[in-house]
C-alpha cells in the first residue's frame, strides 16, 4: 500500500481572528499561512511546534458548526510542564488527569472545540 500522511485537519470556528490569536498567543501554534482567497474565503494554516500535523481555520472552508470539533489530541513530551507553559499564556486547561494509559490535560478553544493532551507513560 502507498504511504499517506494526515496533515491538515480543519477546524470549525466562528471568528478567524480570535481563534487565531487563540492558537497563536495562547497555545502558541506557528502561523504557516494566512490569506484572504476572496471575499468568502480566507485560509489560515496553524501548526503546533514539532508536529507534522497542522490545522486549518478560516472562514468559508468548512460547513461543520462552530465548536463541534471534539477529543483532538497532541502528543506531549511532559504534559505537566506544558500544561503549565499554557496556563501562563493565559489558556483555559485541565488539572492534569492521571490514566493507566497516560496523563492527560483538556482545553478547549473560544468557540468550544475540545484538545487532549497527552503524555504517554506506559507503552505496555
Amino acid at each position: 500500500m502507498m504511504e499517506m500522511k494526515l496533515e491538515l485537519i480543519p477546524v470549525p470556528i466562528s471568528d478567524v481572528d480570535r481563534a487565531k490569536t487563540f492558537y497563536v498567543e495562547q497555545i502558541g501554534f506557528n502561523v504557516d499561512h494566512d490569506h484572504q482567497v476572496n471575499e468568502q474565503l480566507r485560509f489560515v494554516q496553524l501548526t503546533p511546534p514539532g508536529s507534522a500535523c497542522s490545522i486549518a481555520i478560516g472562514a468559508g472552508l468548512t460547513e461543520m458548526t462552530p465548536g463541534s470539533l471534539r477529543g483532538l489530541q497532541m502528543i506531549a513530551a511532559d504534559v505537566r510542564a506544558l500544561r503549565e507553559e499554557l496556563r501562563r499564556r493565559g489558556a483555559p486547561i485541565s488539572e492534569v488527569e492521571s490514566l493507566p494509559w497516560g496523563d492527560f490535560a483538556y482545553f478547549s478553544d473560544p468557540d468550544g472545540n475540545t484538545w487532549n493532551l497527552q503524555q504517554i507513560t506506559n507503552r505496555g
